[in-house]
């Protein structure tokens, strides 16, 4: 996750520990709201996404009075309370997808996003 993380920090300009947990909330999001089967697919082409997920619910407690939220306005929330703005959510998110689409492929994170309301319009 270091190159995904560097590349956000670089990219978007927000400060590393916010970078690394703001991946794991989104990689928490997309496994609680994609299509199991191919979300876990593609975790497992990111090494350290799983345990990007685990950083950020220890940080945050899995989300703390945000985690009942569902959907995109849950994780957007999430983001928030991470340290993010509206801007650089949608920074993050777009470097993000930017990078699965790199490693695994851009038809697996199609198939992700387009399962998902409302994500495809952070990218």
């Amino acid at each position: 996750m270091d190159e995904l993380v560097d590349r956000i920090v670089a990219r978007v300009g927000v400060e590393r520990p916010v970078a690394e947990k703001s991946v794991g909330i989104i990689f928490d999001f997309l496994s609680k709201e994609g299509p199991t089967d191919k979300v876990h697919t593609l975790l497992d082409q990111l090494p350290g996404a799983n345990e990007a997920i685990a950083a950020a619910h220890a940080a945050d407690g899995g989300g703390g009075m945000f985690g009942t939220m569902g959907g995109v306005m849950g994780v957007g929330s999430r983001l928030m309370a991470a340290g993010l703005g509206m801007g650089e959510i949608q920074g993050v998110t777009r470097e993000l997808i930017g990078y699965a689409r790199e490693k695994a492929g851009d038809q697996a994170v199609d198939e992700i996003v387009g399962a998902i309301p409302g994500l495809s319009q952070f990218i």
